[in-house]
């Protein structure tokens, strides 16, 4: 694992895990809510609901009480009951009268129970329901909990109910609602609840989500920008160090040509003397000594060559004096006589450049002969040089064998001198092309009018 995503992990682990805390807090509070929620709303709701039945009960009995006073009495009571059946609150909600004795008078829901005696009437758990009914009447009224058939679902639930005690005709009336509205109320507060625990952590995943893409993203740019600014600082450095290189080596070349050579030639000067006073003495010399001489003067005239050549080599006097395709020209013919190989050099016109960049050319074309020398086993050399305004080409082509870029970057110390063609290039904002085969070897350089200005 890379250092920039040990970075992002580190970055983005702790604020997920944060996020997570905090969405098993929210879980957590938000189901504790919901339970006091439920536990605090349904005793009101409850209350309500008993408050509610009370309330129906007695506007029942205030419905019947001027028939107290009729005079045909079988008259009222049936009247009063009639006015009672009519009296309901939706599809579950009915009164109910039964006299003290468990016979029933009025059930608008069950006509069949109509004058039959319910007394002994027990629910399945085997409580007599209409018993526990009355009784609760003659105690002064009040709330029972019992099991009756529900006429929307026919199916026996659990019922609260409310019953009082006529004063008048001693009838049990009572009214109720099935519990399993409450157990409904507890759902939906439950279910409210669960959905807005679900809609929370939808929010809060999308809230993490976003929060990480937005650290990964700033993450991601901080490591771009950084990179990038590395990469500047780094080309600058190596751009530097280039141009110290560079400087040395003009230094040491002007060393040699203005020291070192002198000192031959001076040297050289006394030999050439000797060799004349020794031909004038004839055979008054030492057996052998013109011969030595002569051999002294020509070694300096190796040493003086090679001295001369190391000194082109480090930094050629032509590249500052006459430019970039003087320079190459001469380097072109001195690497054509060494090696006996064809070479041509192909220059519209001889452009003026910066001297960091005629320098890197320079060097990019050295080191490439190089390499034509030591491995292409070629025969011909081509430099082509075009500048425009806008960009300036320069490329190097041999009929060489050619060579596998991949297999030479795998060897230890494979491709060095490639890698160091491409990074002085690269350095100065240019771009580097090579293309290897067969038929030989390209290498193709770009410099933007940009790149030409450094």
């Amino acid at each position: 694992m890379n250092l920039r995503l040990k970075v992002l992990l580190l970055a983005v682990a702790p604020l997920l895990l944060a996020i997570a805390a905090i969405a098993s807090v929210v879980q957590i509070e938000t189901e504790a809510l919901a339970d006091a929620e439920t536990r605090a709303v349904l005793p009101v709701l409850e209350s309500a609901r008993r408050t509610e039945l009370k309330h129906y009960v007695d506007l029942a009995m205030g419905a019947i009480e001027h028939l107290h006073d009729a005079p045909d009495q079988q008259a009222a009571r049936a009247h009063a009951l009639n006015i009672l059946q009519q009296l309901d609150f939706g599809e579950d909600g009915y009164f109910y009268v039964y006299d003290q004795r468990g016979r029933n008078l009025m059930h608008p829901r069950e006509p069949q129970l109509v004058g039959k005696d319910l007394w002994d009437m027990l629910d399945p758990q085997g409580v007599p329901t209409i018993q526990r009914l009355i009784a609760q009447a003659k105690a002064g009224g009040g709330y029972v909990e019992f099991f009756w058939n529900r006429p929307s679902t026919h199916r026996v639930e659990r019922k609260l109910g409310y019953v009082a005690l006529e004063p008048k005709w001693g009838w049990m009336i009572g009214t109720g609602i099935y519990l399993d509205d409450l157990d409904d109320a507890r759902m939906r507060i439950e279910k409210a609840a669960s959905n807005a625990i679900s809609a929370t952590m939808t929010i809060i995943v999308v809230i993490a989500g976003a929060a990480a893409l937005i650290v990964a993203i700033c993450g991601f740019a901080l490591n771009l920008s950084t990179q990038r600014s590395a990469e500047v600082r780094m080309r600058a450095l190596a751009h530097q160090v280039v141009l110290s290189q560079e400087t040395e080596r003009a230094r040491v070349a002007r060393e040699l040509h203005d020291g070192v050579s002198q000192l031959l030639v001076s040297v050289k000067f006394i030999f050439e003397s000797v060799q004349e006073r020794v031909a004038q003495l004839r055979g008054e010399a030492p057996a052998g000594l013109a011969e030595m001489t002569d051999k002294g003067v020509t070694r300096l005239n190796e040493v003086l060559r090679e001295v001369r050549r190391i000194s082109h080599d480090l930094r050629p006097t032509a590249l500052d004096d006459l430019g970039l395709k003087a320079a190459l020209a001469q380097t072109l013919n001195e690497f054509g006589t060494r090696t006996g190989l064809q070479v041509c050099l192909k220059a519209e016109d001889n452009p003026t450049l910066p001297g960091p960049v005629a320098t890197a050319l320079f060097r990019v074309v050295q080191e490439a002969l190089t390499n034509i020398e030591r491995h292409a086993h070629a025969s011909e050399v081509t430099v082509t040089l075009m500048s425009r305004p806008q960009a300036l080409r320069l490329s190097i082509t041999d009929n060489g064998r050619g060579f596998d870029p991949e297999a030479l970057a795998a060897l230890p110390r494979g491709g060095l001198g490639l890698t160091s063609m491409r990074e002085r290039i690269e350095t100065l904002g240019g771009m580097f092309f090579m293309r290897a085969g067969p038929q030989g070897t390209s290498i193709e350089i770009v410099l933007t009018a940009a790149a030409l200005r450094a």
